[in-house]
């Protein structure tokens, strides 16, 4: 199947949105994120993203408030603002027997290292992965566009992911985020 190289941004915002239309837990007690990574951890493929509070402020970076971990019907949204980066996420993270896959995996992983020095393995970055196939745009939702023929929504992405709850829309913008990567990885390798 051949993709074009490229999506405009008004031709994504044409796009009907995609939503993700699983189960979304919260996790923000270690009982649950025990349960959220003896879960995670009998799956070989997981959707992977983090979500950061944004500064306004020059030279000013938050630390990640969120990682997002998901299989095709379950999201777990940690929220590292209440919870350690602990061993049993390192072990997730560090694990090249569970295939994680994202967008921009690099920053990503570079942020997590700030808050706890880890060796990342196993993870598979959709904009490495979309070269492969010819495609030059490397925004998660203009991969979406080009791959599945639906835009990832943006709204919520400038929200403040370290707030005490977080909303009904930033529980799906996020959940969306990570599992639409198990969606695009999965129409590649097809």
């Amino acid at each position: 199947m051949g993709f074009v190289a490229s999506i405009s941004n008004d031709e994504v915002a044409a796009l009907e949105a995609v939503h993700f239309d699983g189960r979304i837990v919260v996790v923000d007690t270690t009982d649950a994120l025990a349960k959220a990574c003896k879960e995670l951890s009998q799956h070989n493929l997981i959707g992977f993203d983090t979500e950061t509070r944004p500064s306004f402020t020059a030279g000013v970076t938050n630390k990640v408030s969120l990682i997002q971990l998901s299989t095709e019907e379950c999201c777990y949204l940690i929220r590292l603002n209440k919870l350690p980066l602990s061993r049993e996420i390192l072990a997730i993270l560090s694990s090249d027997k569970i295939r994680k896959v994202g967008a921009d995996v690099k920053n990503d992983i570079t942020a997590l290292n700030r808050l706890r020095h880890f060796t990342a393995k196993g993870f598979i970055d959709l904009q490495d992965e979309v070269v492969k196939y010819g495609i030059e745009d490397k925004s998660l939702r203009k991969i979406s566009g080009i791959i599945l023929g639906k835009k990832v929504s943006k709204a919520q992405r400038l929200s403040n992911w370290a707030a005490k709850q977080l909303t009904p829309q930033q529980q799906m913008y996020a959940a969306t985020d990570a599992w639409v990567c198990i969606e695009i990885y999965n129409r590649l390798t097809k």
